[in-house]
């Protein structure tokens, strides 16, 4: 099913993943087309939850992929599925700001062409797939160091 995806032009493929170390997150997220990798996005931020990463990463890739005019379906693989899905909960929620932004993205994408279509792939950690694992890698190797003089107790 994989391969299938990867054979279309019109498919991107966003792998997203996100970590967080001594306080510092790393998300990051690679678009692919015709099995071509084609953007890596990746930020830093401080003091943030690991939803707030996780999100900011899916967005990432979704505004990144939805720019592109010839891209009618979107793939996202992630493996925090639970995140993924606050983006389409209604309810009250402190990661609105978020959800709001990817919504108006996708918004612009479905109404670029009504066919458009996105899904929503779960790939744990565990799974060993080489997309996955390579962007969990990068996530997980940053080695943050402190901007800030910090005094040691």
């Amino acid at each position: 099913m994989v391969l299938e995806a990867f054979s279309f032009n019109s498919t991107a493929i966003v792998v997203s993943d996100a970590s967080i170390k001594n306080d510092i997150a790393t998300s990051i997220s690679y678009v692919h087309i015709a099995n071509q990798p084609l953007i890596k996005t990746l930020h830093h931020a401080v003091l943030v939850t690991t939803t707030e990463v996780e999100l900011f990463a899916i967005r990432c890739g979704i505004n990144q992929a939805s720019s592109k005019d010839n891209v009618s379906k979107i793939v996202v693989v992630t493996d925090s599925i639970h995140v993924a899905k606050k983006i389409f909960n209604s309810m009250l929620h402190p990661y609105q700001g978020q959800a709001v932004a990817i919504l108006n993205n996708l918004h612009q994408f479905f109404t670029r062409n009504q066919i458009n279509l996105i899904e929503f792939w779960e790939c744990p950690s565990q799974l060993d797939w080489n997309l996955y694992k390579v962007i969990d890698r990068d996530a997980k190797l940053f080695n943050p160091l402190p901007t800030f003089p910090s005094k040691m107790l």
